[in-house]
Parts: structure tokens; C-alpha cells; sequence
């Protein structure tokens, strides 16, 4: 049985590749660049629209862990992401260009995938296997179609984009290399400010002409991913405990830690350009050009990019997705990806891979064996389908979403690090007790 697979992201290509390494016939529908959206440049699969990092690499934290159960299963494009790394302290972020190149090279290598370059309208529960991944910017018809075949109404929040500066004009004289508490290697470049340079820019941040929202629009930022001048909003010292925090970055010039930082972190592997973290912005693109010239080695930046804001979709899962994502009133229809209710593109891709391996086995004739829920994938999964349905907004993993430790075990360990790396240690047992259950029983499935 055929599967298709509607989206060309980051959790489209992975439901589909790992597909077809099971064995499935898989269609990839992109409706770029037939149809773009508000935020993509290229037609490209794995574009990336916003940071260029999928988050932590240290040891034993929630992001690693993630990363560490989809590496042990084979994920495509964490391979990719590994393979056009760029240097970025204690994370894993990626060169654009490289990372989305090397997932086209995966699917044209992959003869069980066809690409069909339109735009899906039309959604049946009677056409077969389909994975819906069409992520935060799915097109208006087919999220009508979405809404009426869930039958519930969709959510949505508004995400921001980082502005992207060209690394020879950067002031070398007045930055300097650290990462937050000298964890990895030095590839942040900071910008250091003092308490009147803050103030100065904090003000004109309040002033900032933002753009209009047009009447239709209901501006429901999502709280983890605020822009800039919203954040400034709500405190003159909100941006230094928060982006602009100079905890750990200390100035090895002056063996002092600045008033506030901003950091910049590599964009590519040629190292030509640099994104603002957590600069995400609604603001007219002149008056960033005047306000973010205002920070300590940027008065002559050349940018590349703007920051941008664009509506993101996605639907309310507890009420209709079950532990294998796939509808519980439709089992031939799996979602994954932002649109899936998960936030951030670690998640996106690994909700890609479990549904992968789902439909895959529901296209063997296999009856999918959900991740258990004690390792992060299982915990993910858990969040977007049992949450509150009321209360429901995306999540990122956290220690928080993942299974807690018993009472006897809390009590004899008190420190927080290692009841993490018991977690995680446990979490990576679970898995590869599963993945090998796992394999037994399609083995037993196919001789049968």
C-alpha cells in the first residue's frame, strides 16, 4: 500500500524516508515552489525559516536525549543535520543550505519515493495512508480540509524569525568569542553592553514602529518564541534576564561580565554570516536596520535577512490524534510536525520519524507498536495527545514532559544533574528494549 506523505519540511522528508527504508512506497507532495508561503526563500526540502540550531548537545540534558533515541533509530535527518554541523558551543545547529541539500540528495537516492511538486486540497479518509506534515504554514485550503476532517477547530500562534547579519561587517574590535560558561567551544560572538547602552536601546525598542497586523490577524504569539520588543515590554530588565542575559560570558578582555550581551551565533560553514539569537521581531524592517545598529559591533551591519513574523497552525491533538499519531477516528491518517501540536524542529523531525514507522507498519499490515512512554519520544508523544485539551499549546521536550523517577529513587538522590542522567539512562533502555521488540515482532509479521 502506497503512503502519502504531504509536506516538504523537516518532518515530511523524515516520515518519508524512513518509509521507504521500511520497505513502503512513498509519495512526497510539496506545494513549493508552485505555491510559497510567507516565510520560505527556496523551494528546497528542510528549509530552515527561523534559528539554524536544534538545540543542546550537552550530555544528559532533555534536547540531547531527544537527539540521542532518534540517532540510535536511524533518523535521515539527523544525519543530515550531523553531517553540516557548524560550530556553535555546546548545540547542534546546522548550515542551512548544506543541511537542506543533503536532505534533496537522501530523496532523489531513494527510488521508493516519488515527488510530486503541487499543492494538496483535498483530504479523504478513504485514499489510503496519508501523513499530514505540512507544518506551521500550511495553505489555506488545506487547512479547511484539515479542520473538516478532525472536526474540531484549529489553534494557532504567531512565530518571528532572527535577523541575519553578513560576518564581514561585524566589528571585530568591539565583540568577543565565548560560549555561556565556556560550555564547548568559543563560536558565539558577543556584544557586549554597558548599563547606558542598554538603556539607550531598550528605549528605542519601546519606540519601535511595528508592523501593522491586518484586521483578520489575532496576534497570539507563542510564549516561548516572543519577539523582542514584546519581551522589552514587560520590564527594563526582562531582555537581561532573558536573550541579553550576560550571566557566563565573561569579557576576556576586561575579566568582567557586561550589563547585557548580545550574541550571534554562525549561520554556515563558510562562517559569512551570523543570526541574532533570540531576536525574533515584528518591527518594520527600516527601524531594525536603526535600532539593532544601536548594539556594540553592528553600527555598520549589513543584513541579509530581516526578522519576520508568520502565522503558525497547528491542531488541537489531545482531541484527535492517538499515541501512534494517527486520528483516532481515522487510523489511516497520521499528522506530524509543527502542525502535530510539537514546537521546534528537533520535535518536528522526530514526530516525522515515528510516523514513519507507524504508517509503514499500517502499510506492512502491521499493527504499530507505540515508543513507550518512559523515553523522549514516548513523553513527546504523550504531551501532544493527553495535554489539556483547553489549555493546549505546542511544547518543545523538557525534563518535564518526560517520566519522573520513583519516590525512593527522589529521595536517595538529591542532586538535580543526576537524577537528569538517571533519567536519560533509563530513557536510552527503554528505547533499545523497544527497538528490538520491535524488530522481532515484524520479522514474526512477515514470515506469517
Amino acid at each position: 500500500m502506497k503512503i502519502r506523505v504531504i509536506g516538504g519540511g523537516l518532518a515530511g522528508p523524515e516520515a518519508a524516508l524512513v518509509a521507504a527504508r521500511m520497505g513502503a512506497e512513498v509519495e512526497l507532495y510539496e506545494m513549493r515552489p508552485v505555491r510559497t508561503t510567507p516565510a520560505h526563500e527556496t523551494a528546497d526540502f528542510g528549509e530552515l525559516v527561523c534559528s539554524n540550531s536544534l538545540k543542546s548537545e550537552s550530555e544528559n540534558t532533555a534536547p540531547w536525549l531527544l537527539k540521542q533515541e532518534m540517532r540510535r533509530l536511524g533518523s535521515p535527518l539527523l544525519a543530515c543535520a550531523d553531517a553540516s554541523a557548524v560550530p556553535a558551543g555546546h548545540a547542534l545547529a546546522v548550515d542551512r543550505v548544506e543541511f537542506s541539500r543533503l536532505i534533496g540528495e537522501k530523496i532523489a537516492a531513494e527510488r521508493r519515493i516519488t515527488v510530486r511538486r503541487e499543492e494538496v486540497t483535498r483530504l479523504d479518509a478513504e485514499d489510503g495512508i496519508t501523513i499530514i506534515a505540512s507544518g506551521p504554514l500550511t495553505s489555506s485550503a488545506l487547512s479547511e480540509e484539515v479542520a473538516r476532517l478532525t472536526g474540531r477547530e484549529h489553534l494557532s500562534f504567531y512565530d518571528s524569525i532572527s535577523p541575519i547579519v553578513e560576518a564581514d561587517s561585524i566589528d571585530r574590535e568591539k565583540v568577543y568569542l565565548a560560549a555561556r560558561y565556556d560550555k564547548g567551544t568559543a563560536d558565539y560572538i558577543n556584544c557586549p553592553m554597558d548599563r547606558v547602552e542598554y538603556e539607550a536601546f531598550l528605549d528605542a525598542l519601546l519606540t519601535a514602529e511595528s508592523v501593522e497586523a491586518k484586521e483578520w490577524e489575532k496576534l497570539e504569539y507563542f510564549e516561548s518564541c516572543l519577539p523582542i520588543e514584546e519581551l522589552a515590554r514587560r520590564g527594563r530588565d526582562t531582555l537581561r534576564f532573558g536573550p541579553m542575559k550576560p550571566v557566563g560570558l565573561r569579557d576576556p578582555r576586561t575579566g568582567k561580565t557586561p550589563w547585557a550581551v548580545v550574541q550571534l551565533r554562525c549561520e554556515n560553514l563558510r562562517a559569512d554570516s551570523y543570526n541574532l539569537v533570540g531576536f525574533q521581531n515584528h518591527m518594520k524592517f527600516g527601524e531594525q536596520a536603526r535600532i539593532f545598529r544601536m548594539i556594540p559591533g553592528l553600527e555598520n551591519a549589513k543584513f541579509l535577512r530581516y526578522g519576520q513574523i508568520h502565522r503558525n497552525t497547528y491542531i488541537n491533538a489531545p482531541r484527535v490524534l492517538a499515541t501512534t499519531l494517527a486520528m483516532r477516528e481515522h487510523s489511516g491518517i497520521f499528522f506530524a510536525g509543527q502542525i502535530s501540536g510539537v514546537e521546534g524542529y528537533t520535535e518536528s523531525i522526530a514526530t516525522g520519524l515515528l510516523a514513519g514507522l507507524y504508517a509503514a507498519a499500517v502499510a506492512m499490515g502491521e499493527i504499530p507498536t507505540p515508543v513507550p512512554r518512559g523515553t523522549a519520544l514516548g513523553s513527546l508523544v504523550r504531551y501532544i495527545t493527553e495535554a489539556d485539551a483547553k489549555r493546549f499549546q505546542p511544547a518543545n521536550i523538557t525534563f518535564d514532559l518526560l517520566e519522573p523517577l520513583d519516590e525512593a529513587t527522589r529521595r536517595k538522590v538529591r542532586d538535580k544533574r543526576e537524577r537528569h542522567r538517571i533519567q536519560c539512562e533509563r530513557a536510552l533502555a527503554e528505547l533499545q528494549a523497544w527497538a528490538v521488540r520491535r524488530m522481532i515482532q515484524t520479522a514474526s509479521a512477515r514470515v506469517t
